[in-house]
């Protein structure tokens, strides 16, 4: 059954001492920086790639990436500068002549500091190696997983099949865990139906090589989440992102969420 954690092990630039546990599941306790600029509003005419579902119950979110439309980039912060540490902060900072965000996610767990605790690459470049440590809270909660691809090429693996298999670096890769669906399968460790309940996310690509971002509105268990991605996405392979701090900036939709501090960003855009 899994727990949810709210003590933060800070990771000198994402990194861990063997053994040391990576336990959070909110970072702060304040809200993004509310003076940041408005996003850009989105193209005329533009239809949001997100849409409010009911699954058991609960209210979700579900946006679709998809190769043909869409580009995906990680992006933890301007330049050399700090981490943005929210959604607002990345909206403010996109320059005019970007491509137009379709929308964009929280991509993972990370330090105090707002580092990646986990293997993160942007543009090409790794700028935290895989974490294969053992220790506690959710991240470790093994297996956990990675998010990678290249151009119109997107997939989940568990670290150790990354780890295993994957020789060229992606273009864009994020490490989190746990594992939510497994070779289709659940997690063996998740409950149907645990104690633990909070806002979630997580990513899922199906079978057509799309990538589904689903937020929950509210409480949830994980196996709420995880089964939604087994059994309605379709996704063989699933990877939870976060829990409280789980924020989507859904461009057309008018959506820009403010919660606590977040870490590296998954940033969708239009070809």
């Amino acid at each position: 059954m899994l727990a949810v954690m709210a003590a933060v092990v800070p990771a000198a630039c994402g990194q861990e001492a063997p053994g040391d546990p990576v336990m959070r599941t909110e970072i702060g306790s304040g809200k993004a920086d509310a003076r940041a600029a408005p996003p850009p509003a989105p193209a005329r005419g533009a239809a949001s790639a997100c849409r409010k579902v009911m699954f058991e119950g609960a209210a979700l979110t579900h946006c679709v990436a998809d190769p043909r439309k869409h580009r995906i980039e990680t992006d933890l912060g301007p330049g050399e500068g700090e981490p943005y540490r929210s959604l607002a902060g990345l909206a403010a900072a996109r320059p005019a002549d970007a491509a137009p965000v379709a929308f964009a996610v929280n991509a993972g767990m990370f330090d105090e500091q707002g580092q990646p605790v986990g293997y993160y690459v942007e543009n090409g470049d790794r700028l935290v190696e895989l974490n294969r440590n053992e220790g506690s809270g959710n991240f470790h909660l093994e297996p956990n997983g990675v998010f990678y691809g290249t151009g119109a090429s997107w997939h989940i693996r568990t670290s150790d099949d990354f780890y295993a298999t994957v020789g060229d670096r992606p273009r864009f890769g994020t490490q989190s865990g746990p594992m939510l669906v497994i070779a289709g399968k659940l997690h063996p460790e998740i409950a149907e139906n645990g104690p633990s309940r909070t806002r979630r996310n997580g990513v899922g690509v199906d079978r057509k090589g799309r990538a589904h971002f689903v937020i929950s509105e509210g409480p949830v268990s994980f196996g709420v989440l995880a089964r939604y991605f087994r059994d309605e996405v379709g996704a063989p392979n699933a990877l939870y992102l976060d829990g409280t701090v789980s924020s989507l900036w859904d461009s057309a939709g008018d959506r820009l969420d403010v919660r606590a501090p977040l870490g590296p960003l998954i940033v969708v855009t239009e070809r």
